[in-house]
């Protein structure tokens, strides 16, 4: 991504997914909230950034500043793009919303819109609205503004939302009472956790690619991300053994912890690996102002597996004991500490979509807005790529 946008040092971006009943993940949704409330912000150069980053999957835009809303619709929207509209603003801006399509109204209405409600596809309203009863008077599809649990998703459905934004899950993982400490891992899981091993002990190209082979799918979404414009890897990689010449050891962990954080076949866990790849992109791009040779492969891991326990259903501390990290990644799975940990901090602050939880975690790692934006949007242009 260029690194020629301004606008970006006015923001603090955050970012979640848009699911579905079945889990599916929808689209991606960027808040752009204006670090000083009064900024002007140049609308044009903020979807210059945004169209960068995001050209051509579904994404929503939330842009809670009167002026810049107005500035915004005022020109034509990237057809991929839809855009937030808090309701309370919607009757004011019923001369600009002609022009459109596909936006979202957000929060209840006092009573229903007039013509401008053909400018909406779906009205979005808070789990609380939901469960006061709160309707909406436009008849508009209900989605549900922030969820952070599956319990919460689960009520959202059950309420009459379609879709939800937010992840299913919140914290670390802890099993209901009575469950066991670690959950039983599927056969497809089972050889990826092998195979980590092998190459975490250096064992022969021979033994490693015969472990590969009892799982075929594996080893060609293994390829399919090597060979992804994402990682931009000099020369196209046609097997396994290719990528431990072109790659070593060292590096090809990072693309089994890239396997291992994808593979699940638990549809309810779509969300989860959706935000578990950008956190381990976000994490990488930030490592780049390290001077540390391992920091870039570790970081990205580190991102990956920090929500590998709800994936896995299984404590870290029980966990890690059978799949291997590099020990500054264990300290801030494990033991919330470390080096990685404020940059862990800093990933779960951008998907609050929090301007104070944005903030402090930048302040505390001494990183300005620019450069963090930049790492954000840089993160969701390469996951998108790799999906």
């Amino acid at each position: 991504m260029s690194l020629k946008h301004p606008v970006l040092a006015q923001l603090a971006l955050g970012f979640s997914p848009l699911y579905d009943k079945q889990r599916q993940v929808l689209a991606t949704r960027v808040s752009c909230i204006p670090l000083k409330p009064e900024a002007e912000i140049d609308v044009a150069a903020l979807w210059a950034a945004l169209a960068e980053a995001v050209p051509d999957k579904p994404a929503v835009l939330c842009l809670p500043q009167e002026a810049a809303l107005q500035a915004l619709l005022a020109q034509p929207l990237p057809g991929n793009w839809s855009v937030e509209i808090p309701a309370f603003l919607a009757a004011g801006l019923s001369e600009s919303l002609g022009r459109h399509k596909g936006l979202l109204l957000k929060g209840a209405s006092g009573a229903a819109l007039g013509a401008e409600r053909s400018a909406f596809k779906a009205t979005e309203l808070d789990l609380d609205d939901l469960r006061r009863g709160a309707s909406d008077p436009n008849k508009l599809p209900l989605w549900c503004n922030v969820v952070r649990s599956g319990e919460e998703a689960a009520e959202a459905f059950q309420r009459g939302a379609l879709a939800v934004f937010g992840l299913p899950v919140d914290g670390v993982y802890e099993p209901a009472p009575g469950s066991p400490a670690k959950a039983e891992v599927s056969a497809d899981l089972q050889v990826i956790i092998t195979l980590m091993g092998q190459v975490d002990q250096g064992e022969s190209a021979e033994k490693m690619e015969a472990t590969l082979k009892r799982d075929p799918s594996l080893a060609f979404k293994l390829l399919r991300y090597m060979n992804s414009a994402a990682f931009g890897l000099p020369v196209e990689v046609t097997s396994f053994r290719h990528a431990m010449m072109l790659l070593g050891l060292t590096r090809l962990k990072r693309w089994l912890a890239l396997l291992l954080a994808t593979a699940s076949k638990d549809n309810a866990m779509r969300p989860v690996m959706w935000a578990a790849l950008r956190r381990g992109l976000l994490m990488e791009e930030l490592s780049k102002s390290l001077q540390d040779s391992d920091a870039k492969d570790e970081m990205f891991i580190c991102g990956l597996f920090s929500l590998l326990d709800h994936l896995l259903k299984t404590p870290f501390a029980k966990l890690l004991e059978s799949i291997p990290c590099p020990e500054r990644v264990r300290q801030a799975l494990v033991e919330d500490g470390g080096p990685y940990q404020p940059y862990l901090q800093l990933a779960r602050a951008v998907e609050s979509e929090s301007a104070f939880d944005y903030r402090d975690a930048a302040e505390a790692l001494m990183i300005g807005p620019s450069e963090l934006n930049h790492a954000i949007l840089s993160a969701l242009n390469k996951g998108a790529q790799l999906e």
